[in-house]
């Protein structure tokens, strides 16, 4: 049976189901336990589960991750939750150069099923060292599977396929997200990791986003209909192992790929997408392939910087106009209407 409910919500559910099924399986994180919950995805795990198995732990990020990776290499299935993507940037010494290698440096006798949550995201000016996006980062380490769902439903799904995976997970969460609703089953259920998802269709263009992104390229995708342009829109979810072949089919049929991401431009995930593009279907383009990302400069916290610094679904129209070389102004105004600042709606709650 299905019922609508959030996305910190799915997320909660499924690190329950997994508890509840596997003794191996605890989560650790900063916040863990605190009464908000880490936006509400692991509220009454504790309560339910006791501190041996839901547990806070201190700000020693890197020590806390080789505990994890210990505890992975001896049969457990660790989840650690960090608040901020940045925090984890400590422990890339244990993530990169330990959990990524070990499958492969002995050769495959040895397994690290660790998830690791990351939050990405703007939000109430936090600036350069909390609120940056670095996906393509860990996307370009061998060892690594980088996970990005967008919808409640991916998003129980891709956590429990996640967690029972043999090999480290990276799981990134978009702070604007966990407010957001949907239709998701009570049972458990798996979404395989490396299966990218057409989630509008049309001729005249494609659009790869990932993460938050997705939904504003659906949000672009839905005026343009108002001008009878179809957009393949592809919510990428696994940005690694990344499945490319449904892309590659989405952009042989419309000859036009515009790739949007939350990550920085030079050398991002966008570029690995139009790069994939270019050595195969190059005959098949139309236009040049065009990459929607953040600047090349660090996130800002002034409010009067942050206005001009993200993309939303109106670059995503104005780029499209440029491609198919149409006016799109008149759809402006709807893409931008009663649009706060520094959170996705005005029904957004937070809670930081």
């Amino acid at each position: 049976m299905s019922r609508i409910i959030k996305y910190s919500q799915a997320l909660n559910e499924a690190v329950d189901l997994c508890l509840a099924k596997d003794p191996a399986v605890y989560i650790m994180g900063l916040g863990v336990p605190d009464p908000l919950g880490v936006f509400g995805s692991t509220l009454g795990l504790q309560e339910k589960y006791g501190d041996k198995r839901v547990m806070d732990m201190p700000t020693a990020e890197n020590a806390m991750t080789g505990i994890a990776i210990g505890t992975a290499l001896a049969g457990m299935r660790p989840v650690m939750t960090h608040q901020r993507i940045d925090f984890a940037l400590l422990a890339m010494e244990q993530l990169v150069n330990q959990a990524a290698n070990w499958h492969y440096m002995f050769g495959g006798k040895m397994k690290v099923p660790l998830v690791v949550r990351l939050i990405i995201g703007r939000g109430w000016g936090q600036g350069p060292q909390h609120s940056q996006s670095l996906q393509s980062w860990f996307s370009h380490i061998p060892g690594l599977k980088v996970v990005m769902p967008v919808t409640p439903y991916d998003a129980k799904g891709l956590l429990i396929s996640s967690i029972e995976d043999d090999n480290p997970v990276v799981f990134i969460e978009h702070r604007w997200l966990y407010d957001i609703e949907g239709d998701v089953p009570e049972a458990v259920y798996r979404i395989p990791l490396g299966k990218s998802k057409l989630v509008r269709e049309g001729r005249d263009l494609t659009i790869a986003a990932t993460s938050y992104m997705t939904l504003e390229a659906i949000k672009a995708a839905d005026l343009l209909a108002k001008k009878n342009i179809g957009v393949d829109v592809i919510d990428i979810r696994t940005l690694k192992p990344l499945d490319k072949d449904l892309i590659l089919k989405s952009v042989r049929k419309t000859g036009r790929l515009i790739t949007v991401d939350l990550g920085w431009k030079t050398a991002g995930y966008a570029a690995e997408i139009i790069s994939c593009i270019v050595e195969e279907a190059m005959t098949s383009l139309k236009s040049s392939p065009k990459r929607i990302t953040l600047p090349d400069c660090p996130t800002p916290t002034s409010p009067a910087l942050a206005k001009f610094y993200y993309p939303r679904a109106v670059h995503i129209l104005r780029e499209v106009g440029k491609m198919l070389g149409i006016d799109v102004s008149d759809l402006e105004p709807a893409a931008n209407a009663n649009i706060p600042l520094d959170v996705p709606d005005k029904s957004f709650k937070g809670p930081f």
